[in-house]
C-alpha cells in the first residue's frame, strides 16, 4: 500500500487553520497522532479523508511548510492596532465560489452583447456619500418611507434583496459555506464582502448574523459596487473615526436606509420616549446601533451618549446570544444561490451552452434538488 510523506508541521497547520483541536482529529483519524510523531505515513486514501476533514486542499498537505494564505480582496475589517488572524477556510471557500459565479456570468453576460452596468464605479470617496445613497435608492426603485411600510426585517431584507438583483447585481445571504450546515460562517470574522465587476457584480451578506444587521450589510456593500471598490467589511468601523472607505459607505448605507428627512421627523417624535433608538430601529428595519450612528452623524445626540448606548447594547446582544433560525431549504436558495445568477445558469443549461453537470457545480445543487429549485423558479428542465 502506497503512504504518502507528509510533515508533522502540515498536519498540525491544517488542523489549527480549521480551528480543530488534535483531540477532535483523532475522533475522525485514530492514526494521526502516528503520523505527527512520523512513527507512520498516511496512505492517499487517510491524506484525503484528513483534507475533507479539515477543508484543506489535497495538495496544500503535501507541500514542505505552510503556505502564507491571503484573503483575494482588500480587508476593510482592521481598526487602528489590530492583529487579524489567518482567514478561515470556511470564508475563504465562500469567497473563491463568489468569485467563480461572478467569473462564469461576466462570460455569460458578455457572450450574449450585454451592456455593462453603469453605477458600478460611478461615484468617488470625494463625492457627498448622501447624495450617492439618494442616488442608490432612486436606482432600486424605492422611496424615502417604503421601509416604514415593511412589516417585519426578514420581509424588508426579501424586498431589498430583490430590488438589487432587479439592477443586475446578485445578492447572496448565507450563514453556512454553500449548503452545508455544518460550516457556519462567523459573524466575527466578517458581516459581508463586495466583488465589483462592470457586468456581474455581487454583494454578499453573513446569513449568521440578525436580520436587522443584515439589512445595512446589504446597503454598505452595494455602496461599495457604486464606489467600486471591492473588499471584506466587519463594522468595526460602525464607530466613529475608521477607515475612509468604510466610513463612506456606512453615510451612503445610512442615507439610503435611514434617509435625513424621515429619521430627523420621527426622532422628534420618539426622542424623549423609552428606548429611542430601537424604535428607530424598527420603523427603518436597521439595527439599533445603526440607528444610534445615524442620530450622532446627524448632531441630535452627542457622542457621549452613543458610546453609552452602545457599550450597553453590545453587552445585552452578547448575553442574548441568538442565532438565526434554518428555514426552508429551497426558499434559502433564492438567498444562497441567488435568482439572477441560477436563472442564468438555468437558461444556459436549457440552450445547450453548458451541460447539467457544470450547471450542478456552479450552483451548488445536484440531481433532484436541482429539479426542483428550477421549478420554483418556474423553469421545467428536460
Amino acid at each position: 500500500m502506497t503512504r504518502i510523506p507528509v510533515s508533522p508541521e502540515m498536519i498540525t497547520w491544517a488542523c489549527e487553520r480549521a480551528g480543530y483541536d488534535m483531540d477532535y482529529i483523532e475522533t475522525r483519524l485514530p492514526q494521526i497522532p502516528a503520523w505527527v510523531r512520523r512513527e507512520r505515513q498516511p496512505t492517499l486514501k487517510q491524506l484525503e479523508k484528513l483534507a475533507r476533514v479539515t477543508h484543506t486542499p489535497l495538495g496544500y498537505l503535501m507541500l514542505p511548510e505552510p503556505p502564507e494564505e491571503r484573503l483575494p480582496v482588500p480587508d476593510y475589517r482592521a481598526v487602528a492596532g489590530a492583529v487579524r488572524s489567518r482567514p478561515s477556510p470556511d470564508l475563504l471557500d465562500t469567497l473563491y465560489t463568489m468569485r467563480r459565479r461572478q467569473q462564469w456570468l461576466r462570460e455569460s453576460l458578455m457572450e450574449s452583447e450585454a451592456e455593462p452596468l453603469d453605477f458600478v464605479a460611478s461615484a468617488r470617496l470625494t463625492d457627498e456619500p448622501a447624495a450617492v445613497g439618494r442616488e442608490i435608492r432612486r436606482a432600486l426603485g424605492l422611496d424615502g418611507g417604503w421601509a416604514p411600510r415593511v412589516r417585519t426585517w426578514q420581509d424588508a431584507v426579501s424586498e431589498l434583496r430583490r430590488a438589487i438583483e432587479q439592477l443586475g447585481v446578485m445578492a447572496v445571504i448565507n450563514g453556512v459555506v454553500g449548503n452545508n450546515t455544518h460550516r457556519r460562517l462567523s459573524v466575527k470574522e466578517f458581516r459581508g464582502f463586495a466583488l465589483t465587476d462592470s457586468y456581474a457584480p455581487l454583494v454578499f451578506v453573513n446569513g449568521a448574523d440578525a436580520k436587522s444587521a443584515q439589512m445595512f450589510t446589504l446597503a454598505h456593500e452595494l455602496a461599495h459596487i457604486w464606489l467600486g471598490e471591492e473588499g471584506l467589511s466587519g463594522f468595526e468601523t460602525l464607530l466613529p473615526g475608521g477607515i475612509e472607505v468604510e466610513d463612506w459607505c456606512n453615510q451612503a448605507a445610512a442615507e439610503l436606509l435611514a434617509p435625513e428627512r424621515e429619521i430627523r421627523a420621527r426622532w422628534r417624535e420618539v426622542k424623549r420616549q423609552t428606548g429611542p433608538f430601537e424604535t428607530l430601529a424598527r420603523t427603518f428595519k436597521v439595527s439599533p446601533v445603526v440607528a444610534a450612528r445615524r442620530i450622532l452623524d446627524l448632531g441630535l445626540v452627542d457622542r457621549g451618549t452613543f458610546f453609552d448606548f452602545y457599550e450597553d447594547y453590545v453587552n445585552r446582544e452578547r448575553r442574548s446570544g441568538t442565532r438565526p433560525s434554518g428555514g426552508d431549504f429551497y426558499n434559502n436558495q433564492n438567498t444562497r444561490v441567488g435568482e439572477l445568477f441560477a436563472t442564468q445558469v438555468l437558461r444556459a443549461a436549457m440552450e445547450g451552452r453548458i451541460g447539467f453537470k457544470k450547471a450542478y457545480d456552479l450552483t451548488g445543487l445536484r440531481g433532484g434538488t436541482f429539479q426542483r429549485y428550477a421549478r420554483r423558479l418556474g423553469v421545467d428542465l428536460p
